[in-house]
């Protein structure tokens, strides 16, 4: 599994209570399934934001759309 924020509490669970490999595997699973679901929102919200905002922020149009455009699974 790639290095994440998440790593440190992972790491810091399975130094607390070592979980059987199932319940370690369904623990990535749903910290990817978290991630993806925190780009998934992210990237809509990004796709909604008015341009004057985008200014804001430092971002055109199109590098925002295109950002937004993005599957969730790629990082």
């Amino acid at each position: 599994m790639a290095q994440s924020a998440h790593a440190p509490l992972l790491a810091y669970l399975d130094a607390q209570h070592p979980l059987p490999a199932v319940s370690a595997a369904a623990l990535r699973f749903a910290v990817t399934f978290a991630k993806w679901s925190e780009r998934r929102r992210t990237r809509l919200a990004l796709s909604k934001l008015e341009p004057h905002l985008l200014r804001d922020v430092g971002l055109e149009r199109h590098v925002a759309y295109k950002e937004a455009r993005r599957v969730f699974w790629r990082g």
